[in-house]
């Protein structure tokens, strides 16, 4: 079996800066990848999409029988696209050579491990990062890109985890699935309790300037229950604690006062 899950990934500054590479690299080597499995007699082989995927006005919450029904947002168009297209070759390679080929979609992800570089991390990592090194210099403000507006599903990492693994064991069907954690949150309230919950007692401010990015993201997700049992366990808060530690305790050096980072995971 070969679950795929390498990607080249960033948030909307990094798919900002880089749309040509994120589309060649994620398409190549997703394409190269199970063609090769093909080729080898893999016996099965599992793709992890992209929420990026789905259309940039789609109806909430998403739902599978529309991932076809538009064009995904723009600033991550070219990544979403990319991944999207590795769903139209499991679907051929199924019909033409017998491929047992499943295609899940999990919406953003977060937890311990996550990228914290500032070049390139997602949402929550970023606000982790900036909150806890604006506490560290005493800085009374903080900026955040966008209008807060926006709205975002969270996945903690070992609830993806073990989707994956149900997804393994138990589904062969050709249509995507949806792996999320049906909880819905602004970033404009994302913001606030990360800084609550790292001790910024600063002012947030919004640089309406900066792309929101999608308007909304919150997946339908009965049929991951419905076809393999899958449900997430962690609850958000739970979650978000429990990534602030890790980054303290494995990012953050001890006695590092500018907090550099000390690893990329």
């Amino acid at each position: 079996m070969v679950i795929h899950l390498a990607a080249v990934v960033g948030g909307i500054g990094a798919n900002r800066a880089n749309p040509g590479r994120f589309f060649y690299e994620n398409l190549m080597m997703g394409v190269q990848l199970m063609e090769q499995a093909r080729l080898f007699g893999v016996n099965k082989f599992v793709t992890v999409g992209t929420v990026c995927s789905y259309p940039k006005f789609t109806p909430v919450p998403f739902r599978e029988g529309d991932f076809w029904n538009g064009y995904p947002e723009e600033t991550n168009a070219p990544y979403g696209l990319a991944k999207k297209m590795l769903l139209v070759q499991g679907q051929a390679y199924q019909q033409q050579y017998g491929l047992n080929s499943i295609y899940l979609v999990p919406v953003n992800l977060y937890g311990p491990g996550d990228n914290f570089d500032p070049a390139s991390s997602h949402v929550i990592p970023a606000l982790i990062k900036r909150c806890e090194d604006a506490v560290a210099s005493g800085d009374n403000t903080l900026t955040v890109w966008g209008t807060g507006k926006a709205t975002r599903e969270f996945l903690y990492a070992a609830d993806a985890a073990e989707g994956l693994v149900l997804a393994a064991e138990r589904y062969d069907g050709d249509e995507p699935v949806n792996l999320g954690a049906s909880v819905e949150i602004s970033i404009k309230d994302l913001a606030e309790l990360i800084a609550r919950f790292t001790g910024f007692e600063g002012t947030l401010l919004w640089d309406a300037s900066k792309p929101d990015g999608q308007p909304r993201r919150l997946l339908d997700t009965q049929r991951a229950e419905k076809y393999f049992g899958f449900k997430a366990r962690t609850g958000f808060e739970v979650g978000l604690k429990q990534t602030i530690e890790w980054y303290r305790q494995s990012v953050r050096s001890p006695g590092n006062p500018d907090q550099t980072l000390k690893t990329v995971p």
